[in-house]
């Protein structure tokens, strides 16, 4: 076989997503881009703000001498600074430059985490409904995901849940807010109800659990909702994010991985995070970006025009008779499958040529997601085929 069969068999499981953007270039072909209504990869439409592209000119113009060479595996100490007083005002705790890892994206942040912190056999609870690749990230390194449902009908935190699964295996819980799939933040409350109970699950095991909080959403939030940091409520926690949504950077790979200050043996893990990040391979986040991202740790995209968006199809798909949680932040929807089968009714929303993800994705069978992070003049011109496809499967229409 010319690929491992682990791999051939993740494969086979592979993510949904890809699989319906792979879907909608066939029916593009067929239809015609107008005539497709594509709402499955969480891939922005918008460009950066405008202070990127300042930047970008800025540095273009006057080039800084050996700037496209090797770094600290870490990052340019600048740029970690930069990222570390962001962090301290947004936490109230004083994180040093010294406590962040600049990385290649969120994903590369995550990995390098797991790899610093997990033992074969180590278990990572995740909370369900979950971005796909945290099973596979989780496997990279060795260690068993757990699942964990939070509330179906809200989306938030069940925390006696969480630390009901916590064992003495149980080395790390990641959360994701505002969420991927479905938009919601989980407010200060839960997180300190989550850092209370991992703390006593910690005296009770004698181990040390890391609760990781994966934030490339956390400067898109809707309605003045703001999105709680989570060191000051889990001693032992650490961000990884990406500036992919907020500065509309996905295909630059920049992000980074920040250390909570309170973290038990936080200088060890920072040890272990830089050498994880070279044997990964990533080696370093990339130069260029991280000198242009450190001047823009306070700027973001265009958030009301992402409200807008949201709105509006909150709006129209509920008349419809579609049932969903209105999302506080990110740019997805994870609304109730009107068919017991997810699947099956993604291939029936298919057929009007509106490309959905099943939740089964997402490990949530009986829901689906929309990313509505494309053209507003595409969510206007798939209403007729929403509308069709609602009065096909019984609801209002």
């Amino acid at each position: 076989m010319v690929i491992a069969q682990k791999v051939a068999t993740c494969i086979e499981r592979a993510s949904w997503i890809r699989k319906m953007f792979e879907e909608g270039e066939l029916l593009r072909s067929q239809f015609g881009a107008d005539k497709v209504y594509d709402f499955t990869l969480g891939n922005p439409d918008v460009e950066p703000p405008e202070a990127f592209n300042k930047a970008f000119l800025e540095l273009a113009q006057k080039p800084v001498a050996g700037m496209h060479r090797y770094m600290n595996n870490a990052g340019y100490p600048e740029t970690r600074d930069a990222v570390g007083a962001a962090l301290t005002k947004a936490s109230g705790l004083d994180v040093k430059g010294s406590q962040v890892v600049m990385t290649c994206g969120a994903g590369g942040a995550l990995n390098v985490v797991l790899k610093t912190i997990l033992n074969p056999g180590d278990e990572v609870i995740i909370l369900t409904p979950f971005f796909v690749e945290y099973r596979f990230y989780i496997d990279n390194h060795g260690g068993v995901p757990v699942e964990v449902w939070t509330n179906p009908e809200t989306f938030q935190l069940d925390v006696p849940k969480i630390g009901a699964a916590i064992t003495a295996k149980t080395r790390a819980i990641i959360i994701c807010t505002p969420n991927n799939p479905t938009g919601v933040i989980y407010p200060a409350e839960s997180l300190k109800a989550l850092g209370e109970t991992v703390s006593a699950k910690e005296k009770e095991f004698g181990t040390q659990i890391c609760v990781i909080s994966d934030e490339p959403y956390a400067r898109i939030s809707y309605d003045g909702k703001h999105v709680p940091n989570i060191f000051p409520h889990v001693a032992n926690s650490v961000i990884v994010t990406s500036h992919s949504k907020d500065l509309a950077l996905p295909g630059e790979r920049i992000g980074y991985l920040a250390a909570n200050p309170r973290m038990k043996d936080s200088a060890r893990f920072m040890e272990g995070a830089i050498f994880a990040n070279r044997v990964l391979g990533f080696v370093n986040a990339p130069a260029l970006m991280q000198r242009l991202v450190a001047g823009l740790q306070h700027e973001s995209v265009d958030i009301a025009a992402y409200q807008a968006k949201r709105d509006l199809i909150y709006n129209e798909l509920t008349g419809m008779g579609f049932e969903m949680v209105k999302p506080d932040g990110a740019f997805y929807f994870f609304p109730k499958s009107p068919m017991s089968n997810d699947v099956e009714f993604v291939k029936a929303a298919q057929k009007h040529r509106i490309l959905l993800v099943p939740g089964a994705g997402f490990g949530a069978p009986g829901y689906f997601r929309i990313a509505y992070c494309v053209d507003k003049g595409m969510i206007e011109r798939s209403f007729d085929a929403w509308r069709a496809l609602a009065v096909e499967l019984g609801l209002k229409g």
